[in-house]
Order: C-alpha cells, then structure tokens, then sequence
C-alpha cells in the first residue's frame, strides 16, 4: 500500500516556480527538499493542502496569483541609481544586496537592469505580479521519525566531533 501525504509524514520532494504567461522556469531546486507534513511550514498552506492526500511518484501543478503571497508590487521599491554610486560587486544582474534602514531593518534588493551608466534594483519580491505555477514532484512520502515530528524535518548525523582521532605516524 502506497504511503499518503497526511500529518506527521515524512515528504520529500523537488519543485520549479513556472511563469505561467510565458512558461519560464523561474526557479528550480537542485536537491530535493524534505518536511514533516503539518509540522514544518516550509510550503505555503495552499500547496501544502494540494498535497495532502498525494503519494510517491505523483506529479503536480498548483497554479498561483505572486500578489496573494507576497503582496502587490511597490514601485517605490525600485530604484535607479548612477553606476558609479554602486560598488563595482553589485555590478551583475541577479545580485542581491541586502539594505539596512534607520531602524536596523533588513530588505534584499535584486540587480534587475545594468547599463553603462545606471543600475536598477528592485525590493520587491520576483513573483509579485505575476501568475506562476508550482510543479512538484513527489520523491518520498513515508512515516517521520519522533525526532523529525520535533524538528519538523530529516535529522542529518554529522562528524562524531567528540571521539579521538588517531592518526598513524
């Protein structure tokens, strides 16, 4: 009998971020990603209950409107800058540089345009303002350990960094 995505399971699966308009992959994960099903808020809600009662093998596609995640696009979040004004590091599209307000705050920025005297960075989040499609690929669907139910996800066993290393001389 095949394992079902439910609470307290084990999941590990592979996904792209498709824009729907134009079928780009927007983004794709190299190495699968694993959860503990109600227990580890990795997945937003919605793709979460798109899996909920999914197996091993399966394959699907949970369209998304980027305004309801992540909020409208602000254009004041966008600023053209003199090149000059930019270190030379930032100087490559698709960087990201990370601001500091007054209050200490943080915000990634992302290099979206560059010409030979200006560069433009964007705060606002890539998927804001657009339609995309989540495609998931099941790879692991199976019953999560008690120490995954706590950790919310696959416990990794590091180096022993206690016992003696003996070295032959």
């Amino acid at each position: 009998m095949k394992e079902i995505i439910q609470n307290e399971k084990y999941v590990e699966l592979k996904y792209k971020i498709i824009d729907e308009k134009t079928g780009d992959i927007l983004t794709e994960v190299q190495f699968p990603i694993g959860y503990v099903h109600g227990v580890n808020k990795v997945l937003s809600s919605q793709v979460s209950a798109e899996l909920e009662g999914k197996s091993m093998g399966e394959i699907i596609e949970v369209p998304f409107d980027g305004n309801q995640i992540y909020g409208s696009r602000d254009e004041s979040l966008v600023i053209i800058d003199s090149l000059e004004n930019v270190p030379e590091e930032y100087h490559e599209v698709g960087t990201t540089i990370i601001m500091q307000n007054e209050s200490g705050e943080t915000k990634n920025f992302i290099v979206t345009r560059l010409d030979d005297k200006s560069i433009t960075i964007d705060g606002n989040n890539p998927l804001c303002g657009r339609n995309v499609i989540f495609k998931l690929e099941i790879l692991t669907v199976r019953d999560a350990t008690d120490e995954e139910v706590e950790a919310g996800g696959k416990i990794e066993n590091g180096p022993d960094i206690n016992g003696s290393l003996t070295v032959p001389i």
